[in-house]
């Protein structure tokens, strides 16, 4: 079976409209820039119990899962602890990402033309953005040495777009390439007017049916700037299949007596 994608995003600005999510469009992009899609996807707020139990789902899953935001080290932050509750491990302070954090602490005294303490307060306290649950992997952040973590097939980044999106493809590209194009999913569909769902069901159900593999979707409309009340309906799943499909479905539509609108691949 093909691997399922999942993603979390983190963050209550999210939820309450501040920011806008761009997590999820990207992923998507560089999921099918690769052959493969993303299969779930879950919001949650900066609530500790909401953040665990989105969690454990995800390690339960088996699934590969992209977790944004909340592994910083201010009060707001819940990710890790909240990772280390769901695994049932402590959090410990990894030594790479101290190395790498400590790293980061300097080039910053550098180019404040500052001296670097080690042991002052605030640099005590950002090691706290190293202190993962025990037994994860880092994930190199390009963009400010500050990392990321996995844990098994649950991987941790930022919530900020210009470090996530860089370590998500990293990821991708040296963990998951034996899954790169397998299962590669292609659509065609055609525009129908003056049909109801309702009606097309049948239709639908035996296209899926008779063609293992194949998803087929139908989307409605009502209010399109082009094409006005319509359904686009469609098959979706590996290209080798798709044509045999799609050709059912029409010859199905036929039979409908349909008026058939353009057609689109995707």
């Amino acid at each position: 079976m093909t691997r399922a994608f999942g993603l979390i995003v983190v963050g209550d600005e999210i939820l309450s409209g501040k920011r806008a999510d761009k997590h999820m469009p990207k992923v998507i992009e560089l999921l099918a820039a690769r052959g493969l899609e993303l299969a779930w996807a879950e919001y949650v707020g900066d609530v500790p119990t909401r953040i665990t139990a989105a969690l454990e789902r995800a390690f339960a899953s088996g699934d590969i899962v992209f977790s944004t935001g909340g592994i910083g080290a201010t009060p707001d932050d819940h990710t890790r602890q909240c990772a280390a509750k769901a695994l049932r491990v402590p959090l410990a302070l990894h030594p790479e990402a101290e190395l790498l954090i400590r790293e980061r602490m300097q080039d910053t005294a550098r180019e404040q033309g500052t001296a670097y303490e080690a042991n002052r307060p605030d640099n005590i306290h950002r090691l706290n953005m190293g202190v993962f649950p025990q037994g994860a992997t880092i994930i190199r952040n390009p963009y400010n040495k500050i990392p990321g973590f996995s844990v098994g097939h649950v991987h941790f980044v930022p919530g900020f777009p210009v470090m996530a999106w860089p370590m998500i493809e990293s990821v991708l590209d040296t963990q998951y390439t034996e899954l790169f194009a397998r299962g590669l999913a292609v659509e065609k569909s055609v525009i129908v007017y003056g049909a109801m769902e309702a009606a097309l069901t049948p239709l639908m159900e035996a296209v899926e049916h008779a063609h293992p593999g194949i998803k087929v979707f139908s989307l409605p409309s009502v209010d399109h700037a082009v094409h006005g009340r319509h359904i686009e309906l469609g098959v979706k799943g590996p290209a080798d299949r798709i044509e045999s499909a799609y050709a059912a479905l029409i010859e199905g539509l036929h039979g409908f007596k349909a008026k058939l609108g353009p057609e689109l691949v995707r």
